[in-house]
C-alpha cells in the first residue's frame, strides 16, 4: 500500500478511536448475523430511526435460524413502518438459505448470491463480522471520498461508481479492517455530511479537495432532479360490530409487497360498487393524503364504511381476514395503513369509551 493510503488509513483510525461511535446495539456481541441484519436495515435509514427496529427485531428473531422458522408476516410486522420491504422479504429468503446451507456465507462471492446483499453489504459484513479486508461503498463512503478526491459527477453513475470503488478499495488497509469501515462510515455519517458538514473536525480536512476549494457544497454532484409523477387510489376502510377491520394481502412482489392493507379502488364508483356489492354501509370520506415513496408520490383518499353483516362473510375472490387492530403486531402493515388504523382505533374509542373489542362471530 503506497505511502498517501496508509496515511490516510491512519488518519481515519485515529480519528475514530476518540470520536467514532462505539455503542451501537450492532456493535455489541458482533456476529455475522447481527452485523448483516443492521447493514440490511441501515439501507436507506437513518442510525437514529433504525435502532429501536434493530433491538426489536434481535428480541424476535435472536438467530439467523429464528428469523429462517418465522412466517414472513411475523416478520414483515417487524419490519412495519421502516420501509423498502423488499429488504425484509430478502432478509427472510436469505436466512433460510444460509439455514440450509448449514454456515453463514464468508466470502464476498457467496454472500453476493443471498438476495438483498450487494457489495458493499457483503463488504461490510466480512470486514466487520470475519475481519477480513473487503472495501465497502455506502452513500457516506461516496461522500467522503467523492469530496476528498474532487471527483465530480454523480455518485452512482457507473463510470464514476466503478472510480469510488477502486478509491475505496486503495484506501482499505490490510491490518484493522474491521475498525477502519466502521470509522468511514462513522465520518459519513457524523462530520462529512450531506448538508453543512463539519470540516474542521475532519482528520482528512487539509488534503480534502473539497474542502480546500469551498466545493463541499457541490460534491459529490447531485443527481439531476425529476418530477416525480402521482398516481392516485382510494383505501377502503371496513369496520365490523366488533371494531375488526377488513385486510386484504397485497401480492408478493412490487410496492408494498406481501404486507396487509386496506383494499385499493380507482374511483369512487368501483368503491360504491363494491360496497353495493358486499353490503357495507355508511361510508365517510376522509380528505385525501399523500405518501411519497422513492419514485412516485401516492394520494390516497381513505373512506370508511360500516359492516353490518353479523357472520362477517365477505364474497371478494382475495386473501383477506378480519383484523383486531389490538394485534398490531402480527401482522405487517405498510406505515400510512398504520396511521389509519391508529385514527379508526381512536374515533371509536371516542363515540363509544365503553365499548371493547371481541372476537367476530
Amino acid at each position: 500500500m503506497a505511502c498517501d493510503e496508509i496515511r490516510f488509513a491512519a488518519r481515519v483510525l485515529n480519528w475514530a478511536a476518540e470520536h467514532g461511535r462505539k455503542d451501537l446495539p450492532w456493535q455489541q456481541k458482533i456476529s455475522p448475523y447481527r452485523v448483516w441484519v443492521s447493514e440490511i436495515m441501515l439501507q436507506q435509514t437513518r442510525v437514529e430511526t433504525v435502532i429501536p427496529y434493530f433491538e426489536r427485531f434481535m428480541q424476535r428473531f435472536p438467530e439467523v435460524g429464528d428469523l429462517a422458522d418465522a412466517p414472513l408476516d411475523a416478520v414483515l410486522a417487524n419490519w412495519s413502518g421502516l420501509g423498502y420491504y423488499a429488504r425484509a422479504r430478502n432478509l427472510h429468503q436469505a436466512a433460510g438459505l444460509i439455514v440450509s446451507e448449514g454456515y453463514f456465507p464468508d466470502t464476498l462471492e457467496s454472500l453476493c448470491e443471498l438476495p438483498g446483499i450487494g457489495r458493499s453489504t457483503a463488504g461490510a459484513i466480512l470486514s466487520v463480522a470475519f475481519r477480513k479486508r473487503s472495501a465497502i461503498l455506502d452513500g457516506n463512503v461516496k461522500r467522503v471520498l467523492a469530496r476528498f478526491h474532487g471527483i465530480e459527477g454523480w455518485p452512482n453513475d457507473a463510470t464514476i461508481n466503478g472510480e469510488l470503488w477502486r478509491l475505496s478499495d486503495q484506501h482499505t488497509p490490510e491490518q484493522h479492517c474491521r475498525e477502519y469501515t466502521q470509522a468511514m462510515m462513522d465520518l459519513g455519517a457524523t462530520v462529512c455530511t450531506r448538508h453543512d458538514p463539519d470540516c474542521q473536525r475532519c482528520p482528512l480536512d487539509l488534503d480534502c479537495i473539497a474542502s480546500v476549494h469551498g466545493r463541499t457544497g457541490e460534491l459529490p454532484s447531485p443527481r439531476q432532479r425529476k418530477t416525480l409523477p402521482v398516481k392516485s387510489c382510494y383505501m377502503l376502510m371496513v369496520r365490523n360490530r366488533s371494531g375488526f377491520c377488513y385486510l386484504v394481502k397485497r401480492p408478493p412482489t412490487g410496492i408494498w409487497g406481501g404486507l396487509w392493507g386496506f383494499p385499493e379502488f380507482a374511483s369512487k364508483s368501483d368503491i360504491i360498487a363494491w360496497c353495493n356489492r358486499s353490503g357495507a354501509s355508511n361510508l365517510q370520506w376522509w380528505s385525501r393524503q399523500r405518501h411519497t415513496f422513492s419514485h412516485y408520490h401516492l394520494d390516497y383518499t381513505p373512506v370508511a364504511a360500516d359492516w353490518p353483516d353479523p357472520d362477517n362473510s365477505v364474497r371478494e375472490n382475495e386473501p383477506a381476514l378480519w383484523w383486531n387492530p389490538a394485534e398490531s403486531d402480527q401482522l405487517g402493515l405498510p406505515a400510512p395503513v398504520k396511521r389509519l388504523v391508529d385514527r379508526l382505533r381512536m374515533e371509536r374509542r371516542t363515540s363509544d369509551p365503553t365499548s371493547k373489542l371481541r372476537e367476530p362471530r
